[in-house]
């Protein structure tokens, strides 16, 4: 085995275990969970959509359920890989600049099959909450509806990087929103797919937060949900 590949198996090991001890302590509350219960209820495929920030809390709430998660190729994408994989997803690497149109048809694949799918559509370098085109194309390639998530963290650390990624505080109270389907029209040509919904993405992930945030308000009754020194 490699230097990399040794420390890649460790930071996979280390971070899986940090993820489990951090998110054992953590409170969570649900809104919107009847929107991902009709998803299932549809006996189809249907894709996750997060802003890359919120990884973290919720990856950590939807372990074990055997999601297919689109990683980039790059460095970082391995130690992510290494970490997700050991709490129950499966992954398709690709990027935009690496393999990436093939993992997105290799994700619309999926979906048609029936997979529960997850992608961050502002990952992975960004600009922050600007959706990329990769999920549009597999929501409609593969036929299966967007389905928004969010979350609000209180107390929480954000990092001072491009998506300022948000690593709750231990026994943080974390609220979970999931949003209304979205469906795709299959017979858009994809320049008039990415003109016409890819706004409408990005607002539903915006809408959805804002609630999220709210709902952390109504519970906290101080503060900002995402507030707190940054590292």
């Amino acid at each position: 085995m490699s230097g990399e590949a040794r420390r890649a198996a460790l930071v996979g090991w280390a971070g899986a275990l940090l993820m489990r001890g951090l998110g054992a302590t953590w409170r969570v509350r649900v809104i919107g969970r009847e929107h991902e219960e009709a998803c299932r209820r549809g006996g189809r495929g249907f894709l996750y959509a997060l802003w890359h920030g919120s990884l973290l809390p919720l990856f950590y709430y939807k372990r074990g359920e055997g999601i297919v998660v689109l990683v980039s190729q790059n460095r970082d994408g391995e130690y992510i890989t290494r970490v997700i994989h050991r709490e129950g997803y499966r992954t398709v690497r690709g990027s935009s600049s690496r393999g990436g149109f093939r993992s997105l048809l290799e994700m619309s694949r999926l979906g048609r099959q029936g997979e529960a799918l997850a992608i961050t559509p502002d990952g992975p370098r960004g600009p922050r909450h600007r959706a990329q085109p990769g999920v549009l194309i597999v929501a409609q390639r593969g036929g299966v509806p967007i389905l928004p998530l969010a979350a609000a963290v209180n107390p929480c650390r954000r990092l001072n990087s491009w998506d300022r990624f948000v690593i709750p505080a231990p026994f943080a109270r974390v609220v979970m929103g999931f949003g209304p389907p979205i469906v795709l029209p299959a017979d858009l040509a994809t320049d008039r797919l990415l003109a016409e919904w890819t706004a409408p993405v990005e607002r539903a992930l915006g809408d959805l937060g804002e609630r999220c945030e709210r709902e952390m308000l109504a519970w906290t009754g101080r503060g900002e949900s995402e507030g707190g020194p940054r590292a």
